[in-house]
């Protein structure tokens, strides 16, 4: 996939931006608050999805303005598609190929893109229900009927924990206990298994990325961390119902598991240094893009944003200079980050514009 023309204009502090993409590298360089997560962001759109920074589509006009337009034209699978975007009143209108389209999801599929932001930070970081997202979102795009196992499964948790705190006061619910354990029971170990899936194709990709971010000198492990007694899960539902009913949640499931990352046998989570941390949560992203490669037959549009932070030299050249065949959008507010490009494009961004 491959984006030949990109024009922007009123999005939020961007007056008007107009360029044509190099077919791998695109460096968008400029200090804070100039424009360069905007043009990331922007790009992001045209899959459909909403912002990774808010969701109040009328912040994205540029102050004093009434509209936002955006469009570019692309080749994916062979064929010239182009998109427009045009934010106005608080309602986002999005046209494929000329044509009006009754939502902005329809994008989906037809315009594909990974994206690394800072936030990404807390896959590695973070409480073990923003890795359990992580998979889910990233399952649910392979898989879209993982999304209704996912949300029965969560359904019935949801019951389930209204049923214990009551069941003290009224036996009788036994019979809608049973009801609802074994509905957790079927669709969690579904979860489990695609879960599980998942990281065996991450382990696919993953080591290699890491380790040449790493230049060989640090290997990566990912392990899927299940709750011992989610093996016989509906028999362990009904012996955790007492110790249940006074914690009032469901102690045992799928919704309680969690993922490892070892950096050469020790934890990256408790122990790697920032930079390790981010190389973890980029190879991640990496990886996915190369599990969408294999679906679709193309590379998705590749989006970094401030990804250069807290890496040294040898993994931001890595990063410039490694990643073939693929298109490639990176923001980076040091200039020296992008001494060692060998080929590419530098867009210098200045005031929401390009600098010439």
């Amino acid at each position: 996939m491959q984006i030949k023309e990109i024009n922007i204009k009123n999005f939020r502090n961007i007056s008007e931006i107009h360029f044509f993409p190099n077919e791998n590298m695109n460096v968008i360089c400029g200090e804070n608050a100039q424009g360069k997560t905007n043009i990331i962001e922007a790009i992001w759109l045209f899959t459909g999805a909403k912002s990774f920074r808010n969701n109040k589509d009328t912040i994205f006009v540029k102050f004093g303005e009434k509209k936002a337009v955006f469009d570019c034209s692309f080749f994916f699978k062979g064929c010239e598609n182009k998109i427009k975007i045009e934010i106005e009143d608080n309602k986002k209108t999005c046209f494929l190929n000329d044509k009006k389209l009754s939502s902005p999801a329809l994008l989906a599929g037809t315009f594909c893109s990974v994206l690394f932001s800072p936030s990404d930070l807390s896959v590695v970081k973070d409480s073990p229900g923003v890795r359990r997202k992580f998979l889910d979102l990233s399952i649910g795009q392979l898989y879209p009927q993982y999304i209704e196992i996912l949300s029965s499964y969560t359904r019935a948790v949801i019951q389930r924990n209204k049923i214990i705190k009551e069941y003290k006061y009224d036996n009788t619910l036994s019979v809608m206990l049973d009801v609802f354990e074994k509905e957790i029971a079927q669709n969690g170990e579904k979860i489990i298994n695609y879960r599980k899936k998942y990281i065996k194709i991450l382990e696919k990709y993953v080591p290699e990325i890491y380790n040449g971010l790493s230049c060989g000198k640090e290997n990566i492990e990912i392990s899927y961390i299940s709750n011992k007694n989610c093996e016989n899960l509906l028999e362990n539902l009904k012996i955790s119902r007492k110790l249940d009913m006074i914690s009032g949640v469901t102690s045992v499931g799928p919704h309680r598991d969690d993922i490892d990352f070892k950096i050469n046998g020790i934890s990256g989570r408790n122990f790697g240094s920032q930079g390790q941390q981010r190389s973890i949560a980029l190879s991640l992203k990496l990886a996915f893009a190369e599990v969408l490669k294999e679906i679709t037959g193309e590379y998705p549009i590749c989006l970094l944003d401030d990804v250069m932070s807290e890496l040294d030299p040898k993994r931001q050249n890595y990063i410039l200079n490694h990643i073939k065949d693929w298109q490639v959008f990176l923001s980076c507010c040091d200039p020296a980050n992008t001494d060692g490009l060998i080929s590419g494009k530098i867009l210098n961004i200045e005031n929401g514009g390009i600098k010439e």
